[in-house]
């Protein structure tokens, strides 16, 4: 009797001291799960934004560009309404910029100002949308910072780089400088010091000074008196 007894309360504590199996099972996928969420959260932070601002020199401000610093661009006056980037002749020179899945997360970087969309293209792609503009690359942009296809005409409409502050095609006016008609020349009298204007000074007259002729005075002798 005393043996069996002792025999069960081993058993409860060796029972007590290791953990079951399942015990085991729900701790490993609690810290799986706990791994995951962490993993999930790093990456979503430390992302690049889908679309993001860079500060371009050729056009003195900053541009709307993809997650690889290169330049997007907007068909005028295209919409979602209306798209005129349609062949594939255009999709061609000019590549969307699309995303996988109509779900992910759109995130714009700092210095971007307009809405985020989603446009799905008749041959199944998705292509982002800011301000309700089409986005675009330009094929003959072979590296970032490139902008190779501003002012282009073609496809029924121009294609401008968009600027991040007003989420609206940046206008060659400012762009860039017209070169402006070369002006005619005006000649201008110097105001400084006017040239002197040569005096003709009319030619005095000499006066003859007639020279006065002195009549020589006569002098008569005293008379001599003689006595007659």
């Amino acid at each position: 009797m005393f043996d069996r007894e002792s025999q069960q309360s081993a058993a409860r504590s060796r029972r007590r001291g290791h953990p079951s199996a399942l015990t085991i099972c729900a701790a490993v996928v609690t810290v799986a799960l706990v791994a995951s969420f962490a993993a999930m959260a790093l990456a979503s932070g430390s992302a690049a934004p889908t679309v993001g601002a860079a500060t371009n020199a050729k056009f003195g401000e900053k541009i709307v560009v993809d997650a690889h610093g290169r330049t997007l661009y907007a068909l005028s006056p295209e919409t979602t309404h209306h798209l005129l980037c349609k062949s594939s002749e255009c999709l061609k020179a000019w590549p969307p910029l699309t995303v996988h899945s109509p779900k992910g997360r759109l995130t714009a970087g700092s210095g971007v100002h307009g809405h985020l969309g989603i446009l799905r293209r008749s041959n199944g792609t998705f292509q982002v949308t800011l301000g309700g503009l089409p986005l675009y690359h330009f094929s003959g942009d072979s590296a970032k910072g490139a902008a190779n296809g501003e002012s282009i005409k073609s496809f029924g409409g121009t294609w401008h780089v968009i600027s991040a502050a007003t989420d609206a095609p940046l206008e060659p006016a400012t762009a860039e400088t017209t070169p402006s008609s070369p002006s005619t020349p005006t000649t201008s009298t110097p105001g400084a010091t006017p040239a002197p204007t040569p005096t003709t000074s009319t030619p005095t007259t000499p006066t003859t000074t007639t020279p006065t002729t002195s009549t020589p005075t006569t002098t008569t002798p005293p008379s001599e008196k003689y006595g007659y």
